[in-house]
């Protein structure tokens, strides 16, 4: 399920719903049932963040993770064929994946909840590995660390006080 939704700073941001949880409460009156979503919004150009939302119907959980992934946005670094710059590894709890540079052509190789995040951050190319926990919220928060850890040539050069060719060679 894909909605477009303009953001205030003016960013056109899709989201996209990954897994939507019934939970059980057992109170002294019975069963109270609430629903979590697990929204991941971007604005394929960079963008992507995660929210998660809590209630007792299903479209005002997805409004209210929609809301909260809006707040967490990160910006990604890309290179020229809309690769990650560098190989890395985001770890979150006991999730970590695995983020690998792709040559352009490759494609999005990466399982359901990486592969999310990564299409919404307007990556074309890369391969990603999920290792350790499967559970989709860590995957998903364990994807966004990493994207948010890659640095340009750029930035690494600045901050060493090098030239972008010294970097790279």
């Amino acid at each position: 399920m894909r909605r477009t939704i303009i953001d205030v700073s003016g960013m056109e941001l899709t989201e996209k719903v990954v897994s939507i949880k019934r939970v059980t409460k057992v109170v002294k009156g019975g069963r109270n049932m609430r629903f979590t979503a697990l929204v991941v919004v971007g604005d394929m150009n960079g963008h992507v963040g995660a929210g998660l939302g809590k209630a007792t119907e299903i479209p005002e959980a997805i409004r209210k993770g929609k809301e909260d992934a809006i707040k967490h946005l990160i910006s990604v670094a890309t290179d020229d064929n809309k690769s990650i710059t560098h190989d890395f590894t985001g770890k979150f709890g006991s999730a970590s994946v695995l983020l690998k540079k792709a040559p352009e052509g490759t494609g999005i190789i990466a399982g359901g909840p990486a592969r999310v995040v990564c299409e919404l951050a307007g990556i074309k190319n890369i391969r990603t590995k999920s290792l350790g926990s499967n559970n989709k919220q860590n995957v998903v928060l364990a994807t966004i660390a990493g994207l948010g850890e890659i640095r340009t040539p750029e930035e690494v050069a600045r901050k060493r006080g090098k030239s972008v060719e010294e970097i790279m060679a």
